[in-house]
């Protein structure tokens, strides 16, 4: 273990690749790339969708309750733990706003705006049930997307991307569902360095 100039111990960074040894897993194992060649703009799109999910995932990869809940730093309340329960949030929205289904927020409420992230607390119980409904509403909205043929379907509810609810194309929501993922992919990255060293891929 090293010291940072605040003599909080911090950990190595991660050298469990063999190929490069900063990596988190070898090329070859990466469970992000295939064989499969998108050739058109809903593979595209879905294929980018599927690539930041799985990196979510790796990213939260091996780490118990205690860890997925750590925050960042003051005044912040991020955590993955949090993330998770944010992009679950994101993925209801989605369908919200396009099929115009009654998906009520999960934890997220009037009373408590921020219910995502202040609710990832450092509790196994906790940390089990938001990957479980994460996962859920990924099906859920992936099995959405599958059954929409036309990308330029128009949103059948009430969006707050703009004003009168905006007139949305489903692409366009894809297209806002990646740009959430990795940017939160990208938070995701300090907080697991800063958990155990392991850094991005």
């Amino acid at each position: 273990m090293t010291t940072s100039d605040a003599s909080e111990p911090v950990p190595a960074r991660w050298t469990r690749s063999t190929v490069y040894l900063d990596m988190w897993v070898d090329p070859d194992d990466d469970p992000r790339e295939t064989d499969v060649e998108a050739v058109d703009e809903r593979g595209i799109l879905l294929d980018y969708l599927r690539h930041y999910r799985l990196t979510m995932e790796m990213k939260c990869a091996g780490l118990d309750a205690e860890q997925l809940a750590r925050r960042s730093v003051p005044p912040s309340t991020m955590s993955l733990l949090g993330l998770v329960r944010h992009l679950t949030e994101g993925e209801r929205h989605l369908r919200r706003v396009m099929a115009g289904e009654d998906a009520p927020k999960l934890y997220c409420t009037a009373e408590d705006r921020d219910g995502d992230w202040n609710g990832a607390i450092a509790d196994p119980a906790v940390a089990e049930d938001a990957w479980r409904r994460w996962r859920a509403e990924v099906e859920l909205t992936d099995r959405f997307v599958a059954g929409v043929p036309d990308l330029g379907t128009r949103n059948a509810g009430v969006s707050d991307l703009g004003p009168d609810g905006a007139d949305l194309q489903l692409r366009d929501m894809l297209v806002a569902q990646i740009a959430e993922y990795a940017r939160h992919c990208g938070h995701a990255d300090l907080l697991r360095e800063r958990i155990d060293g392991r850094v991005g891929q």
